[in-house]
């Protein structure tokens, strides 16, 4: 299934049916019951776009962005917005927030269970929002840039650049997580309760892009996306891309594997896709909207976009013990439909789980992304370099 097939259709024709309003674009949902109704080779006739969704917690993300000079002149050596730290090391105000920073007067090694964090991604959620937020800069100073100290209230439309850059976001596939432990545990998946009481989940199953795209035939560099509201696009393959993963005979990954780099202007993003959020005892991240379109160029992709929950299973892994110290050891392998029933087995005991990625939302960016399409506002991109994928 990972070789390139003969293309029926191509990105340029397709753009041509978008552009006299002629295209057939389906949700991936929608796409499954096509598939199921019609088969794969009829679908890769019928329809020419799928659109793909996913709102979830993404902690590699952050935002790029340059405060302007004013007179006399900064070479910023430290900065903060609302006291979160950003990294200065750039150039003379250029700088980096990342959404898992936290609030300098909020340290993470000192947690009380019982709180939330203030990071990076309530810092951007705030400044989408057109709020406010405090900027602190300290200098050494130079000839060049003899101003010591910068401290003002600034917004979004003040920031002559701001980026949202994320190194690391889509996983293809995720871990389940689950505590083995006789203690509650405090994680990124969320708290996990001890002996087997909760199994904590992220991905949109069958909306979400890599599922539908599991050999990167149509997703690379250069890959036109709904970016938080806005239109970004694929830089590349994220940090911890696993190109070569164990897969399914229907060719997906049976643990975390593809991810993506993605970027967009943040002045087009709108505050509902992208969201601040806390994790109770560990800290902070960025809910974030991506959608992907996946264009239909043959029977290979037809299928692979009627892929449904049913077909997608996820590893179960103890976060207690054997996460921590690297240990990989796959508890069980239910599928995406057993965990959103809310029930799944695990060690013969039944375990109630909790999704982290909203279904709904994800159906929504989906859907928004196929209004595009249809109205002609977005037209699909070729990628200019494949991401590896065996």
């Amino acid at each position: 299934m990972g070789g390139a097939a003969k293309a029926s259709k191509t990105i340029s024709q397709i753009n041509e049916r978008i552009r006299k309003g002629k295209a057939v674009v389906l949700n991936a949902s929608e796409m499954v019951e096509a598939v199921k109704s019609m088969g794969k080779a009829k679908a890769a006739r019928e329809v020419d776009v799928v659109t793909t969704g996913t709102f979830s917690p993404m902690c590699s993300s952050g935002m790029l962005f340059n405060i302007g000079q004013e007179p006399p002149l900064i070479k910023v050596q430290k900065m903060r917005l609302n006291n979160v730290p950003c990294h200065a090391g750039l150039a003379a105000v250029d700088a980096y927030l990342g959404v898992t920073e936290l609030r300098k007067d909020d340290p993470l090694n000192k947690i009380h269970p019982g709180r939330f964090k203030y990071g990076g991604g309530h810092v951007i959620e705030d400044l989408v929002r057109g709020r406010a937020v405090s900027l602190w800069c300290e200098s050494y100073g130079t000839d060049c840039y003899p101003k010591l100290k910068l401290e003002k209230e600034i917004t979004l439309a003040d920031l002559p650049y701001a980026q949202l850059f994320n190194p690391r976001n889509c996983y293809q596939s995720y871990n389940v997580a689950v505590n083995m432990t006789s203690r509650t545990i405090y994680t990124y998946m969320g708290p996990l309760k001890p002996n087997l009481k909760n199994a904590n989940f992220a991905t949109a199953g069958e909306l979400s892009p890599l599922f539908n795209d599991p050999f990167f035939r149509t997703i690379g560099l250069g890959t036109k996306i709904f970016l938080g509201g806005g239109e970004g696009y694929v830089l590349g393959s994220g940090t911890q891309h696993n190109p070569r993963p164990k897969r399914s005979e229907r060719g997906l990954p049976l643990h975390p594997a593809g991810t993506l780099m993605v970027r967009g202007d943040l002045k087009q993003m709108q505050a509902r896709w992208l969201r601040g959020v806390s994790f109770l005892g560990y800290g902070s991240s960025l809910a974030v909207g991506v959608g992907i379109p996946i264009p239909v160029l043959d029977e290979d992709m037809a299928f692979f976009t009627g892929v449904c929950d049913a077909d997608i299973t996820m590893p179960v892994v103890d976060y207690g013990h054997d996460y921590p110290n690297g240990v990989k050891r796959v508890l069980a392998q239910p599928s995406y439909a057993e965990l959103m029933s809310g029930e799944i087995r695990v060690n013969g005991e039944s375990v109630a789980t909790t999704p982290l990625t909203s279904r709904v939302m994800s159906l929504e960016i989906a859907d928004a992304l196929k209004e595009r399409i249809q109205s002609g506002a977005f037209l699909l991109t070729e990628p200019q370099e494949r991401i590896a994928s065996v």
